[in-house]
């Protein structure tokens, strides 16, 4: 939901970032994979409970998350680092979750509920996406993106957040969860709603 308005926020720092890093000869796809394991780093540390540990490694991979995109803009824009970016994005959102179900037998369900709740956002933005490649429509609102960024309720910011609060109040899991769970169906009600306002009548 505040994705495209923090742009302008945190677009300057990482655009200034990410033109030190690509002058190394440092590629995009090379920070996303970084990010990622980075990212993936934190599952065992909350399944074993240390997490503000976990919350340190969090948020260094949603760094490298906003970096490989501005290196990408200053060295070489490519469909398979946008694809990279967005299957490591997606199963790190999910990994984090899967870490919470680990450390505490009391978070599975609401855990369980969650991914399966990513699974109704994920389609419904990825799906839109090729759509909209194949009738050729194209926004910048999120910066210049590989494909087609359909926004809604639960974006990355709103993402992050839940998962600091997660990391930030463990015995509140389950409530988080829930609720982030319900937001995200809310999301997936309105992209498919957005979908057949803009597909219903293309051949």
């Amino acid at each position: 939901m505040f994705d495209a308005a923090l742009r302008h926020i945190i677009d300057p720092p990482l655009n200034f970032l990410g033109t030190k890093v690509a002058s190394l000869g440092v590629s995009a796809n090379m920070v996303t994979v970084v990010g990622f394991a980075i990212g993936i780093a934190a599952v065992p540390l909350i399944a074993s409970e240390y997490y503000w540990a976990a919350l340190v490694l969090i948020l260094g991979n949603r760094l490298f998350d906003g970096l490989d995109g501005a290196v990408a803009r200053h060295s070489l824009l490519t469909d398979f680092g946008g694809y990279l970016d967005i299957v490591c994005d997606f199963i790190f959102y999910s990994a984090i979750v899967f870490a919470f179900a680990l450390a505490r037998p009391e978070n599975t369900l609401a855990a369980a509920f969650l991914i399966l709740s990513f699974m109704g956002t994920v389609s419904t933005f990825l799906t839109y996406a090729i759509m909209a490649e194949k009738h050729k429509i194209s926004t910048d609102i999120r910066g210049r993106k590989s494909l087609y960024y359909l926004g809604g309720l639960t974006e990355g910011a709103e993402t992050i957040v839940a998962m600091c609060l997660m990391c930030l109040l463990p015995g509140s899991f389950v409530v988080i969860a829930v609720i982030f769970a319900a937001m995200c169906w809310v999301t997936t009600v309105t992209r498919i709603y957005a979908a057949w306002l803009s597909f219903r009548n293309l051949p």
